[in-house]
């Protein structure tokens, strides 16, 4: 029975231990990816009558162009009667759609829309896994539509993508075209949709499934990024493409976290060093001092010695010559030796009393500690101005970067919150902030700047369209004012931002950590 029990629980460790990680998929970065997935639909337009006849998936790669598979839309080129139609994800009209190019060779197809719509682009992954990993699929499959009911209307109709996890297989180059070989579930209808990595970057566009009997594992086909990459530059569409490695923000939060607290210790050790070093310097410039005191009292006690007997000496010449006058100076010679005297005795008297006290030691100490700060300062006053200008470099340990890569930033920084001598910042909460939340993107971002650390960070948002709506509403209830207005146009700032920072997510879906430095040969 024993042996029986443990080879159970034995078996069931190595089942655990054989068991894929779980995902450590963002869901926020899923779901913005999704935001710019479509419904490609193929439409009869006869006889006045707009009827779909099938429907398959897209994913934005600029506001106005969407990738899908060469075989969703094949029907529609074959047939100029038939037209093709995008239905958005996030709410909004559908809208018709033309075909720029089909590629049959790797199974891709170009669609521009005829009326604008700002799509929200998808990032491709510019330096994927093709070996393993976790993956996402997002499309429309079918059989959802079935099983929920859909009618044939309810096709032109704004809902959210299907998404289905899995993992990576292997890299499968067949003789056309280069796959991915994967297990995210998807069914007809998913054609064309993205295949997303962890961060909702883009790692293939799904194609087609491996057939399969009811006790086979079942195995999907994506168009590697290495067929869809050329193929979108050989159309002059430029993609947004990010190579850096695939981070959770749980875990930057807890490197930074880790840092922090490094950072920390070291400051409480440079803290000890400093405290010590310092407490040297003083007991040595005390010391010092206390030398000079003494050496000052020495001089003015040996001052004070020889204007005496200087003024005894005096004062016995002017008797001398008041009891033996020389001839014809009865009077004036002995005035003259009684009035030096009477300085030189006066002399040792200041002498003796300007003699520096021990008291003096803390205020001469004080004043030199001053003088040894403003020389390492290079000022007289507060210790200089953060003032100046920056050159702010991406530090990528610390960042999550899931859009286009991040360039430096140049920040001429005034002491009143100026940057670049156009945009406000408001102080809150010990921080340097500007919200922007611009109307031609689907992102709201949070600058902070910090001149004192050199450190300067951009949070950015990836909202759905009901939440840009609410934050744009909110952003115009106030103006943010211009560089100069004053502590009151600040704090107005700062309250206005307030009520948009509370309609935002906990966490970001990308944060840029940069280092700053000042920009010395912008003097």
């Amino acid at each position: 029975m024993a042996t029986t029990l443990f080879r159970l629980l034995l078996s069931a460790l190595l089942l655990l231990i054989a068991l894929p990680a779980p995902s450590r998929a963002e869901p926020a970065d899923i779901a913005a990816a999704a935001r710019g997935v479509v419904r490609v639909v193929i439409i009869d337009r006869r006889d006045g009558q707009v009827t779909p006849l099938s429907h398959g998936s897209g994913f934005a790669v600029a506001p106005e162009r969407v990738v899908t598979n060469a075989h969703v839309v094949r029907q529609a080129v074959a047939d100029p009667s038939l037209a093709i139609g995008i239905v958005p994800s996030d709410g909004g009209d559908a809208i018709y759609a033309r075909l720029v190019t089909l590629s049959d060779r790797n199974d891709l197809a170009l669609l521009a829309t005829t009326s604008p719509m700002a799509l929200p682009p998808l990032t491709i992954s510019g330096n994927p896994s093709v070996e393993a990993g976790a993956v996402i699929a997002v499309g429309y499959p079918m059989n959802v539509d079935r099983a929920q009911g859909l009618s044939a209307g309810d096709l032109f109709r704004a809902v959210p993508p299907v998404k289905s996890s899995g993992f990576l297989s292997g890299r499968r180059p067949s003789r056309d075209f280069d796959t991915l070989l994967h297990t995210a579930p998807i069914a007809r209808g998913n054609s064309g949709g993205p295949l997303l990595d962890e961060c909702g970057r883009v790692v293939g566009v799904n194609s087609f499934g491996a057939e399969s009997g009811s006790a086979d594992a079942e195995f999907f086909f994506a168009v590697s990024t290495r067929e869809l990459l050329p193929f979108l530059t050989a159309n002059s569409v430029v993609p947004r493409v990010n190579a850096s490695p695939c981070r959770s923000l749980a875990d930057l939060e807890a490197a930074e976290a880790s840092r922090a607290e490094r950072a920390a210790q070291d400051a409480a050790r440079q803290a000890a060093a400093d405290a010590a070093s310092t407490a040297r310097r003083q007991a040595d410039a005390r010391q010092a001092i206390e030398f000079e005191i003494i050496a000052e009292r020495e001089n003015g006690m040996a001052a004070t010695f020889l204007l005496l007997i200087a003024g005894f000496a005096a004062a016995l010449y002017g008797m001398f010559l008041y009891e033996f006058p020389k001839e014809g100076d009865t009077a004036r010679g002995p005035r003259i030796a009684f009035a030096v005297a009477g300085l030189a005795l006066l002399g040792a008297g200041g002498a003796w009393a300007s003699r520096p006290g021990f008291g003096q030691v803390e205020g001469r100490l004080a004043d030199r500690l001053l003088a040894e700060r403003q020389a390492e300062t290079g000022t007289g006053n507060d210790g200089g101005s953060q003032a100046g200008n920056y050159v702010c470099v991406l530090d990528e340990s610390r960042s999550r970067v899931v859009g286009d890569a991040a360039a430096d930033v140049t920040i001429d920084w005034s002491a009143d919150g100026c940057v670049n001598g156009r945009t406000q910042y408001a102080l809150t909460g010990g921080h340097w902030t500007r919200i922007l939340v611009p109307e031609d993107e689907a992102a709201v971002t949070i600058n902070r700047f910090d001149p004192a650390k050199g450190e300067y960070r951009v949070d950015r948002y990836l909202l759905g369209r009901d939440a840009r709506a609410e934050v744009r509403e909110a952003r115009g209830t106030y103006s943010p004012p211009q560089c100069g207005g004053g502590p009151a146009a600040g704090t107005a700032l700062a309250q206005g931002q307030q009520a948009i920072l509370a309609m935002l997510p906990p966490q970001p879906n990308e944060r840029l950590a940069y280092s700053c430095s000042r920009n010395e040969s912008a003097r």
